[in-house]
């Protein structure tokens, strides 16, 4: 029995030429790394730098798992592959917290005190001897 490669719904045909694509772009990628040892990467890079390479890494071997599973038939939303990928995400976001609290301008305490205190009123000697004397008006009479 000979099936021919066309027999799949003509519906779903852009959907498969699109995931072929994205298929053949993640193998050129995988080998790209594979081809350096992974020492030599980890090397050349800052922790933080290290922990997002380690983290995509992991995530992204749990998506193609995940893939796999759907191919099999197997539910992946019941699967513990479902809470793996949640955690890696979790430290995810953590990474990126701790990226943007790097990035984010650090506040100079001095500056921000001498910029605060020229801003402002203070009131010159002049006008201190006369806001402490009482006001004069008029006395009223005590009866």
């Amino acid at each position: 029995d000979d099936i021919n490669a066309e027999e799949y719904p003509t519906e779903i045909h852009d959907y498969l030429t699109t995931f072929e694509k994205s298929l053949s772009s993640v193998d050129e990628m995988l080998k790209t790394m594979m081809s350096v040892p992974r020492s030599e990467l980890l090397y050349k890079l800052e922790p933080l730098e290290q922990a997002k390479l380690d983290l995509v890494s992991a995530y992204t071997l749990n998506s193609m798992f995940w893939v796999y599973l759907a191919t099999q038939g197997i539910n992946p939303k019941e699967h513990p592959v479902k809470q793996e990928l949640e955690r890696i995400r979790t430290y995810m976001n953590k990474v990126k917290e701790i990226a943007d609290k790097k990035k984010a301008s650090k506040l100079d305490k001095g500056a921000a005190s001498r910029f605060v205190r020229n801003a402002l009123w203070e009131p010159s000697p002049e006008n201190e001897r006369t806001s402490k004397t009482p006001a004069k008006g008029k006395k009223r009479k005590m009866d």
